[in-house]
């Protein structure tokens, strides 16, 4: 089992930065890939970005150059740094884990979810 604890959203303005982490205990949790999704009402669970233990990286295309995922083995934290921000970045931002990798890039079901934190981009 491994659960997933983010924290960092909040309220920004347009063109503004946020951070968002996920902490992940429990079974060995370093061994996991790791990746963000988002949701927002009406709209479909969209995968942000993804992260392997090696630190191979795979971001959608709406965020490609304006957020980076990054992870910290030692303290089982991945996260979301997110630049340049948009009213459609707005969403509750969901951490992931599972075992493979190719999990997230082929769209296939993860094992584990958090519960999410709220991020807002409005003037």
């Amino acid at each position: 089992q491994v659960q997933l604890v983010e924290s960092g959203g909040g309220s920004v303005q347009p063109g503004g930065s946020l951070r968002v982490s996920c902490v992940a205990s429990g079974d060995t949790a370093s061994t996991y890939a790791m990746a963000w999704f988002r949701q927002s009402p009406g709209k479909e669970r969209e995968k942000v970005a993804a992260i392997s233990t090696g630190g191979t990286t795979n971001y959608a295309d709406s965020v490609e150059g304006r957020f980076t995922i990054s992870r910290d083995n030692a303290k089982n934290i991945v996260s979301l740094q997110m630049n340049s921000l948009q009213s459609d970045d707005s969403a509750m931002y969901i951490c992931a884990a599972d075992q493979k990798f190719y999990t997230f890039l082929h769209g296939y079901e993860p094992a584990y979810w958090g519960h999410g934190t709220q991020v807002t981009v409005s003037s």
